[in-house]
């Protein structure tokens, strides 16, 4: 993460379509999804060309999905969109999990932080999934926010620059 925050993901920079990324990386954890009986959706009919480093960006995708899965019961849904707005390519993904209280929205951005520690760690959490998404945005001159409450679920939205047209 201190690699992250000193710039170093920049220097590998690709253009590549964050859209068919996040529809592949959906897919590749699909079975996940269906050992826990959820419904894992993608949505993203538009092409989104980013500049920056796959890998890395893939990481912000595989971080979200991953704890929508982890903390979405059995019989519930999530859901990955991708699509352009005023510049930005978004990504949003969206869950019917157990939510994050309203107290701990504030500090869920940060390293070592879990809501729930006896949950997290019986999860397998260490705390660090979204510190490293919020730090790949930042690198890449994105933004994540997140809307959620107990009980109905969460929103993660991340915003990128898309790739100046030329």
């Amino acid at each position: 993460m201190s690699r992250l925050e000193a710039g170093e993901t920049l220097v590998d920079r690709t253009s590549f379509d964050l859209a068919e990324m996040t529809r592949a990386t959906v897919d590749q954890m699909r079975l996940l999804a269906e050992d826990k009986h959820l419904q894992l959706r993608f949505e993203g009919t538009q092409p989104l060309h980013i500049e920056g480093d796959r890998i890395r960006l893939k990481q912000i995708v595989v971080n979200l999905v991953d704890n929508a899965i982890k903390y979405t019961p059995a019989g519930g849904s999530v859901s990955v969109s991708s699509f352009p707005l005023d510049g930005k390519a978004v990504l949003e993904v969206v869950d019917t999990g157990v939510g994050v209280p309203t107290e701990a929205l504030a500090q869920i951005f940060d390293r070592f932080y879990r809501v729930d520690k006896a949950r997290s760690r019986q999860l397998g959490s260490t705390g660090l999934g979204l510190a490293i998404v919020k730090s790949i945005c930042t690198a890449y001159g994105g933004t994540i926010t997140v809307k959620s409450a107990e009980g109905p679920g969460t929103v993660f939205r991340v915003e990128l620059p898309l790739e100046p047209k030329g």
